[in-house]
């Protein structure tokens, strides 16, 4: 049973890790396990813990969001500062990079597209492209962002998309490499208007 406890233990401790505690109090852990499992009285009710917990994960995901931000403001700014970049009234940021001379799809249209999607430090997070696979959804079943650019583009055009937070998954992020607070970088090619 040694082994099974040691796994378990192993288990947990790497969720908590992975939710982005890098420090916590061992031993406070394995007093709350003892009083759970022996059925003691326990220091902080079952609803206090859970309070407990959900004020600190707010606490650090607005933290890394606040960070994250910063760095997005950062990050826009030099862009938005390249030659070709232009920038949107809502801050969205685009760069042509081939011009097509199709249609522009309207928020009533179903739209193919290629993309690559990337964290402003060049980590991929989704692509259409390297599955090989072109995606196709609703224009306003999207981001914001990206709401905003494909009725801009023309069938045929590729761009590279440059899409602050708020117009992206916010403070909320949207889990795995998107955290919160986190702007993002597309290049999207507008194949077709189905």
């Amino acid at each position: 049973m040694e082994k099974v406890s040691y796994s378990l233990g192993v288990n947990v401790a790497t969720g908590v890790e992975a939710q982005g505690l890098d420090t916590i109090d061992a031993n406070a852990v394995a007093k709350a396990f003892k009083d759970v499992f022996a059925g003691n009285d326990l220091d902080i009710s079952e609803e206090e813990s859970m309070q407990v917990l959900q004020d600190y994960f707010g606490k650090l995901a607005a933290e890394k969001s606040a960070k994250a931000g910063e760095a997005g403001t950062e990050y826009l700014a030099k862009n938005g500062a390249k030659e070709g970049v232009i920038t949107t009234e809502s801050g969205l940021q685009y760069e042509i990079i081939n011009t097509g001379s199709g249609a522009k799809p309207t928020a009533n249209d179903q739209v193919t597209v290629h993309y690559h999607g990337m964290l402003t430090d060049g980590t991929v997070f989704d692509s259409s492209v390297d599955r090989g696979e072109p995606a196709q959804f609703g224009v306003t079943q999207v981001i914001s962002g990206w709401v905003e650019a494909l009725q801009l583009m023309s069938v045929g055009d590729k761009w590279k998309l440059t899409i602050p937070s708020a117009l992206a998954y916010g403070d909320k992020g949207a889990g795995g490499l998107i955290g919160p607070g986190e702007t993002l970088v597309f290049e999207v090619e507008l194949i077709g208007i189905n």
